[in-house]
């Protein structure tokens, strides 16, 4: 079955957050992590049967669910859950608070690699917890966090939690099975629980590359770990609210429920019904996306190639471009860009400054026009 990602759906005055962010003015919108692609009619369909229903109530996820995600992570990951290790959340936001919150005391700290997405560097302060930031490097044209200058971070500062994000959202790494290990490794030594933010690990668009759960990879970092999953971003299902945590240690599972109680609500019916639709029926829509952003990857690359004063790493996973524009030399990049009628989200917020973020997430002629308003604007500043 051939899917339709080529004709744009306007989204303009439908609430979008994208899309009605500028208002009246002319600037595409191509900042926000939000695909402009509709999802599998396959989960549009299991939600009209939903709203057939005509009855709204409270909902646990259905334990057909539960079977295909455990199912899911052994067949693709090749990670064996257990039920009860599943922690159903409305969104992967508030479970950064969550794990800060579930580990050690007020005023510990928590180590996050940056550039990074940025409600993980909120997320220590709003948990009373301390942040700390190590810097990725650019090393052979490849992104590299140190190891060496992990440890004694964590050895140092006395870090309680590391927060991984894994395909890395903005640069779009994914971390090699061997990175993971060192990584592991050294929370263990050390112990430290690793929250990673797997959000993206079903976008992997390098063949070469594939994903690993760092939670799968042994027993002792399972132990240490809690990880973070949706089909939000695969399918693009951000607004039916609908993740989970996987937590296999009963006590950090039991504090990290406990740190949600009262304010962090349980996923409502549609969000439920979305997943488990997209889980079960979604997978020949995945690989045509998978197909289209890889060919919306290499247009972008080739633009980008060609004009001066700018570069970006190819990312290996996510719909997400990561711009130097350093040369540009623009004190606030996001607002240049917006000026010239292109709206990307600026570097700084994710600790990243003179770069800016593109998402290659929507129809060939948006991201024609992007790239074509992209070009102009870095003309204009030479």
């Amino acid at each position: 079955m051939n899917y339709d990602f080529e004709n744009p759906t306007n989204r303009k005055g439908t609430s979008s957050i994208k899309w009605d962010h500028y208002g009246d003015l002319d600037i595409l919108p191509m900042w926000i992590a939000d695909m402009d692609f509709k999802t599998a009619p396959e989960i549009t369909e299991n939600l009209k049967n939903q709203i057939e229903l005509g009855v709204f109530g409270y909902t646990h996820a259905p334990n057909e669910l539960i079977t295909i995600v455990i199912k899911r992570l052994q067949e693709r990951y090749q990670w064996q859950i257990e039920a009860d290790w599943i922690v159903w959340l409305p969104g992967l936001v508030p479970a950064l608070s969550m794990a800060c919150r579930s580990t050690g005391k007020d005023g510990d700290k928590i180590l996050v690699p940056t550039p990074i997405y940025p409600p993980f560097l909120r997320a220590p302060n709003l948990s009373r917890r301390q942040k700390i930031t190590i810097d990725l490097s650019i090393i052979n044209n490849e992104w590299k966090l140190d190891f060496n200058l992990l440890e004694e971070k964590i050895i140092s500062e006395k870090i309680k939690v590391l927060l991984l994000c894994n395909p890395h959202n903005p640069i779009g790494k994914v971390y090699s099975v061997e990175e993971l290990n060192t990584i592991a490794e050294i929370c263990v030594r050390n112990q430290v629980v690793v929250c990673s933010d797997e959000i993206h690990n079903d976008l992997i668009l390098d063949p070469r590359k594939k994903h690993h759960c760092i939670a799968s990879l042994t027993s002792e970092i399972s132990n240490y770990s809690i990880t973070l999953m949706s089909p939000s971003k695969t399918f693009n299902l951000p607004g039916l609210g609908c993740s989970f945590a996987i937590i296999p240690n009963p006590e950090i599972r039991k504090e990290f429920v406990k740190s949600g109680d009262g304010f962090v609500p349980h996923p409502g019916i549609f969000g439920y019904a979305g997943c488990l639709a997209a889980y079960t029926f979604g997978n020949h829509w995945h690989q045509e996306l998978l197909t289209y952003l890889r060919g919306n990857l290499e247009y972008t690359m080739s633009r980008v190639s060609k004009i001066e004063k700018i570069k970006m790493i190819p990312p290996d996973a996510t719909y997400l471009s990561w711009i130097d524009v350093k040369e540009l030399h623009q004190i606030n990049p996001g607002k240049y860009f917006e000026s010239k009628g292109l709206g990307l989200s600026d570097g700084r917020i994710f600790k990243g400054d003179g770069f800016v973020r593109l998402n290659f997430g929507t129809p060939r002629c948006y991201l024609t026009e992007g790239l074509n308003r992209l070009e102009h604007a870095v003309q204009s500043a030479l």
